[in-house]
């Protein structure tokens, strides 16, 4: 039997991601969020939900463009301060000794330093209540050469995600393969 546990914000896991933007000076700015998702596959977007309290809320209204920057475990505590602090207060670049990159196409930093990158213009606003859901199409992936796989994509395994329980509070890495994304479950209708 399950237990009610109330309206929380408990779905598992949840990405960590870094938001790149730049403030009203276009100085760069990063924020730590774990509350993103794709939400489209054509065109490819993302979206991600913010506070408008937040310093990148108005700088993601005022450029239209944003960057995500998929940080690798290794750097948890970088993408942990970087959600602790806020950019009206602190140059998180310069604390955390990463390099912004100015993107080509979208007005907005990524991280030079993280593995994979997604450039993105700015499609939607929704307001949802405390948060504001952004969508983001994305116009370019940019990745190490040493985290691509050998079909020309992102290896998962060699760039190690991190993702967040909310639940918990805690990072964690990505775990053992299960098995083939639209393979495993086949023949299960014939059990």
């Amino acid at each position: 039997m399950k237990r009610s546990l109330g309206a929380k914000t408990l779905a598992m896991p949840s990405p960590v991601w870094l938001v790149g933007t730049y403030d009203t000076a276009g100085k760069p700015n990063l924020m730590t969020a774990a509350w993103g998702e794709i939400c489209c596959s054509k065109p490819p977007c993302v979206a991600v939900s913010l506070r408008r309290a937040t310093y990148s809320y108005a700088a993601i209204e005022a450029r239209k463009a944003f960057t995500i920057s998929i940080p690798s475990e290794h750097q948890a505590r970088m993408a942990d301060f970087v959600g602790i602090e806020s950019g009206k207060d602190v140059d998180k670049y310069a604390v955390c000794r990463l390099a912004p990159v100015r993107s080509d196409l979208v007005d907005a930093p990524y991280v030079a330093e993280t593995p994979l990158v997604l450039e993105c213009r700015l499609l939607h606003t929704l307001e949802i209540g405390l948060h504001t859901l952004f969508v983001g199409e994305i116009l370019d992936v940019k990745a190490e050469e040493s985290v691509i796989g050998e079909k020309g994509k992102p290896d998962i395994e060699k760039v190690q995600p991190m993702i967040y329980d909310a639940a918990g509070q805690r990072y964690y890495g990505i775990g053992r393969t299960l098995g083939r994304a639209f393979c495993i479950g086949s023949g299960l209708n014939q059990e």
